[in-house]
């Protein structure tokens, strides 16, 4: 049965090469919180998840970021940086999307092929 999360935060934990990681994580679930996503910010303390969402875009955002496509398991399939004002093409088999600022993942160990866990507050 696929899990249903709503708006809110989280925690995101990273089983990686770094061991389990755990960082600081806001659900964006419903629609409207996932058109904004990181929309009109600076800066993020921690990882954004959009769910469900198989791509995602950087038009007019502030920053550059990290996006990790997730297959439904929470693995990660493949990971990218991001400038912004660009167009992510859509991943096969992606289910969710993490964004993080730029260079955050790789210090928490998400590459393609590690799994994440979510866990909700």
């Amino acid at each position: 049965m696929a899990r249903r999360w709503h708006d809110g935060p989280g925690t995101l934990t990273v089983h990686g090469e770094h061991g389990e990681v755990t960082v600081p994580l806001e659900i964006a679930a419903s629609y409207r919180a996932r058109t904004k996503g990181l929309l009109g910010r600076d800066s993020i303390d921690g990882a954004m998840l959009l769910t469900p969402a198989g791509s995602v875009h950087t038009v007019r955002m502030r920053m550059p970021i990290d996006v990790a496509y997730l297959d439904r398991h929470l693995r990660v399939l493949t990971v990218r940086t991001m400038p912004p004002n660009r167009l992510g093409l859509p991943r096969l088999h992606s289910r969710h999307v993490l964004e993080a600022e730029a260079g955050a993942m790789a210090g928490w160990g998400v590459r393609a092929g590690v799994r994440v866990a979510v866990e909700t507050s």
